[in-house]
């Protein structure tokens, strides 16, 4: 089977599954509301009222699940996309439980409506993990992982070990270096279903990308800083030459404006609902060693700017008693019990919420890094200083995308990525998505110790 009969068969399998699994889902929600829901309405729908609902509901359903990238069915694992299914279904019931309660008005009938929608959401979770199984078996099955010739230039890094950890997807079974001749590595293409061109440089990769165009092979490649920018770019068709345009400016006035209410209006919602959170865990912290519940550090935000973020404490209170500023490293003795329950659950960053409130911060924008660890990456990576061209934040690309212990230049591709593509629409996606990583254990992992710059370079 050809490359374009494989990417054809792929769509296709993603789309039946991706049918089944919204036809189930809203077809649990039929059932609960011919059933239960409609029963609480003070006058029930006619025909055309209840497929209204039942519609509504499937639209929601796939808008949700595609925000969260719930249906790329056969790509990710059967873990992560349960689970961004399961969140997104989540929060469809809570629209459609506002729904009902608006529509009854009767305020006795709120819990009985709440219990209807936690069934629904429980069934609709079994739902979800037996479908996800079922079509990434099959889908793996049905397309077996390319095997792929790795392309590699001068300097080393874990891409191919990330990549082979995902046998289901990647079988990386040759490898070559970039430096031989491009009629030798054409060649040696013939044998193989993709390349990765890894860390080559863009002179030879370009030349590579043609001659896998000219073949039909898939291409996997790491991007450049310069490959992000122009990512970015507009088309310009005043002539008949192809001209594109970097603006390099963010987001226009009126679009910062709306974040900047969206803040203000986050994290004020943010500060009142957490409070209760908040006061045990400034009681506890306190309690286990007597030491201050805040933690304040240098941090920079939009232009450089500094400012003093804050967060609880999670460390021993002499962490940095040596003054050299370090990150934290996988099993790091600095951090308390509590420290660490904190950690994993994201409670160490609920004071930033009054940050984003004063306007130092945002709630999505690259993670504000301290004057002294950016002067040590800038060393290497120069371009890492673009990451201030838009205000800092709580979340963001590379917190969604990457992890606590990605390289520094891989955080800077990322954040690169947003500050490129920033938007108000992609701001709700990774607030939303942000809500998936919580739940996922490796997104808070340590760098390994004493790693300040690693993996850093042009």
């Amino acid at each position: 089977m050809n490359s374009k009969s494989v990417e054809t068969g792929k769509k296709i399998f993603r789309f039946v599954s991706s049918v089944v699994l919204v036809a189930v889902l809203a077809a649990l929600f039929a059932v609960m509301w011919y059933l239960r829901l409609q029963m609480l309405m003070p006058t029930r729908f006619l025909g055309l009222g209840n497929y209204l609902m039942i519609g509504l509901y499937t639209v929601l359903t796939i808008l949700m699940i595609n925000t969260f990238k719930g249906f790329n069915i056969g790509s990710g694992r059967i873990s992560i996309l349960t689970m961004s299914q399961a969140i997104a279904m989540g929060l469809v019931n809570i629209l459609e439980f506002i729904i009902v309660i608006l529509m009854t008005r009767i305020k006795v009938l709120m819990w009985i409506t709440l219990a209807y929608i936690v069934v629904l959401t429980v069934a609709q979770a079994f739902a979800v993990l037996a479908i996800t199984f079922i079509s990434t078996k099959l889908y793996r099955a049905v397309f077996p992982p390319f095997s792929i010739l790795n392309i590699y230039g001068e300097y080393e890094n874990n891409l191919v070990v990330k990549m082979n950890r995902r046998g289901d997807k990647y079988n990386i079974t040759g490898e070559m270096s970039c430096k031989e001749p491009l009629d030798k590595i054409t060649k040696e293409l013939e044998n193989y279903d993709a390349v990765l061109i890894n860390d080559v440089p863009a002179e030879t990769r370009n030349d590579i990308i043609k001659a896998c165009f000219a073949t039909d092979k898939r291409v996997y490649f790491t991007p450049k800083i310069s490959d992000i920018l122009i990512k970015g770019s507009e088309e310009v068709n005043l002539f008949d030459t192809p001209l594109y345009l970097c603006k390099n400016v963010g987001m226009d006035g009126i679009s910062s404006a709306i974040k900047r209410m969206g803040d203000i209006l986050i994290s004020g919602i943010g500060i009142i609902l957490s409070s209760p959170i908040m006061l045990v865990t400034a009681i506890l912290i306190h309690k286990y060693d007597g030491g201050p519940v805040f933690y304040k550090q240098t941090r920079c935000t939009i232009g450089g700017k500094e400012y003093q973020i804050m967060k609880f404490r999670s460390m021993i209170t002499d962490a940095e008693k040596d003054g050299k500023a370090r990150l934290a490293s996988e099993n790091d003795d600095r951090i308390t019990p509590i420290g660490h329950f904190i950690r994993a659950t994201r409670i160490d960053e609920l004071p930033q919420f009054f940050n984003i409130l004063k306007g130092e911060m945002s709630v999505v924008g690259p993670r504000p890094e301290r004057p002294e660890i950016i002067a040590e990456y800038v060393k290497d990576v120069p371009e890492f200083a673009f990451r201030t061209h838009v205000k800092a934040g709580l979340t963001g690309y590379a917190q969604v995308y990457g992890k606590y212990n990605t390289t520094s230049y891989d955080k800077l591709k990322l954040d690169m990525i947003y500050c490129e593509k920033c938007s108000v629409l992609l701001d709700i996606q990774l607030i939303l998505m942000t809500l998936r990583v919580i739940f996922t254990k490796d997104a808070t992992e340590g760098v390994e110790e004493g790693a300040v710059n690693a993996n850093v370079r042009k």
